[in-house]
């Protein structure tokens, strides 16, 4: 029986895959150190509390379970944390990433799907952004992004490393059955910051930037849901099992919807009014990211279920009560 390793599988996206590979009789391995996932979410599979700074830890899972594939999901993802403390990200996300791999060539795993970012490309040349888009990160959590994926491609020339490239846009929505969803300590994105807003639990949402040259003045930005991105690992691993070529490919709706309609849009799903305080832009924020994700379509099969915003919202909304519940 071979297993797939699931590292960062306590987290948001993570745990979300571990549940659509389970419903489809496939084993997993969740392999999470814990510190900004939960234990609670890792409710499919096995589960090793390790940190990939340690490779004996690493070692030893490889030891227990015949792993065939390894989907890698630990990074941290904050920007603004990046930006202040970027050797954090470096060591995370880059050195710690290399064990991983060094980890998987020891025990002769040759299949690997990295979770990556449209960070990578920086700031828009054009949009819809293709995967041929200039690669240019603006911040330190983007380039750590980038640079996995060059080392990715130096690994399958030298050792045989079959990959699958994943560039997700702005991961949203949960779970539709309640079992996980968004969690994060602190939350940055914006539609969980819209739902404490609709829960009274923030006082009030701030919109950075009214000015820009978009269709309502707001940033537009390109929300996919976080189980159409779960369909997209699954598709990518059977491709590469199959025999497929090593390939990067975008993940994301196709389309962009502006802070402004994620708020109001909110307000329908929800009931509930959301305060809303106007503010001048942030460093940094492009008007528009969205990305075109034909390639996936074309090349995986891919087709997002969940498309229409009210959808995503729906799910996020059910998930963030039962979370607010708990606490």
């Amino acid at each position: 029986m071979e297993y797939e390793l699931i590292v960062g599988g306590a987290g948001y996206v993570g745990s979300h895959v571990n549940k659509y590979l389970a419903e489809r009789g496939i084993k997993t391995v969740v392999f999470d150190n814990l510190d900004r996932g939960h234990r609670e979410l890792v409710k499919w599979g096995e589960f090793v509390e390790g940190d990939l700074a340690d490779r004996e830890a690493l070692r030893a899972c490889f030891r227990r379970y015949p792993i065939r594939s390894v989907m890698h999901f630990s990074a941290f993802t904050f920007v603004g944390e990046s930006v202040e403390d970027p050797e954090k990200y470096y060591r995370n996300n880059v050195a710690n990433a290399l064990n991983l791999l060094s980890v998987m060539r020891e025990f002769g795993t040759a299949h690997f799907i990295f979770s990556s970012s449209c960070a990578v490309y920086g700031v828009p040349e054009k949009v819809p952004m293709a995967e041929d888009h200039p690669k240019h990160p603006v911040n330190p959590y983007g380039r750590t992004k980038w640079m996995i994926e060059v080392i990715l491609e130096d690994y399958a020339r030298a050792y045989g490393l079959k990959y699958a490239i994943l560039r997700y846009f702005n991961a949203a929505g949960a779970d539709p059955d309640g079992e996980t969803g968004e969690w994060h300590d602190p939350e940055t994105h914006l539609i969980p910051l819209v739902l404490d807003g609709a829960l009274g639990t923030r006082p009030d949402v701030r919109i950075f930037g009214t000015d820009y040259d978009t269709h309502d003045g707001t940033c537009v930005r390109d929300y996919i849901h976080v189980f159409d991105l779960a369909d997209a690992h699954v598709l990518a691993l059977r491709r590469l099992l199959d025999g497929g070529a090593s390939d990067s490919f975008n993940l994301g709706n196709g389309r962009g919807f502006s802070v402004r309609e994620v708020i109001e849009t909110a307000r329908r799903v929800t009931g509930r009014p959301i305060p809303v305080i106007e503010g001048p832009r942030r460093e940094g924020d492009p008007p528009m990211l969205v990305g075109s994700s034909e390639k996936a379509k074309r090349v995986l099969g891919w087709n997002p279920r969940y498309p229409d915003l009210e959808v995503i919202l729906e799910t996020a909304w059910r998930w963030h009560r039962l979370l607010n519940s708990r606490s």
